[in-house]
């Protein structure tokens, strides 16, 4: 049965984001990480997300933040305890995102053994692209994703470098939470994250696909 919720607007009412590390290994070696033996997930807030035409906003306690451009996979139809051969068919389209994150905090919590959300789960934390139905996309595990920051490139990587595949992580996720129609899954950033400034201009694309822009302001002060 079709859904009666636009896919092409998940961002406006999908619930969850679950977002994948160090699911590229030239990534988890700069950040000086070892290589998971299983996915490693954690969740964004469906506020998080902000749309091109919206600014970025660093949070006023983030003196690092940095950009991780990534493939999300978003999902058509519940999925529960799903086989890896079966997980492609809970697919509806994927969306370029950007896992905005505030590294110094993040370093702070490691250290304190805390959770991550002060570090990843801030307003405008996940930027994201328009929605490309699974039709116009032949195998997700061959697409370029690339960054930009103020013209120079700073990322760009290839999904095919994905350490667990996006049928692995749907089949391990689904097997752990119930992901619901709208969610989206961030599989994991190519290595070449660094910060960015007030005023930065990020642009972003999937190869032959989309692209997108932002800029970065600052919150000045705690609310």
């Amino acid at each position: 049965m079709a859904s009666s919720r636009p896919m092409g607007k998940f961002w406006e009412w999908g619930k969850n984001i679950f977002c994948v590390g160090r699911n590229y290994a030239a990534h988890a070696k700069e950040l000086k990480n070892a290589l998971p033996p299983e996915p490693l997930f954690f969740l964004k807030p469906s506020s998080a997300y902000v749309r091109e035409g919206s600014p970025i906003v660093k949070p006023y306690y983030c003196s690092k933040l940095h950009h991780e451009v990534e493939l999300g996979v978003v999902i058509g139809k519940s999925a529960r305890a799903v086989p890896q051969e079966a997980a492609m068919a809970h697919v509806a389209g994927y969306a370029l995102c950007l896992d905005m994150t505030a590294r110094d905090t993040q370093e702070e919590c490691k250290k304190k053994g805390l959770p991550w959300t002060l570090a990843k789960g801030f307003s405008t934390s996940c930027p994201v692209s328009d929605f490309v139905p699974k039709e116009k996309v032949p195998d997700p595990h061959q697409l370029k994703i690339w960054l930009k920051v103020n013209g120079e490139l700073r990322q760009e990587g290839h999904t095919s470098g994905m350490i667990f595949s996006i049928p692995y992580i749907i089949s391990y996720i689904s097997g752990i939470v119930t992901l619901e129609e709208g969610d989206i899954i961030l599989t994991g950033s190519p290595e070449g994250v660094s910060a960015v400034q007030e005023k930065d201009e990020i642009e972003a694309g999937i190869e032959g696909l989309l692209q997108m822009q932002f800029q970065v302001v600052g919150q000045k002060s705690r609310p």
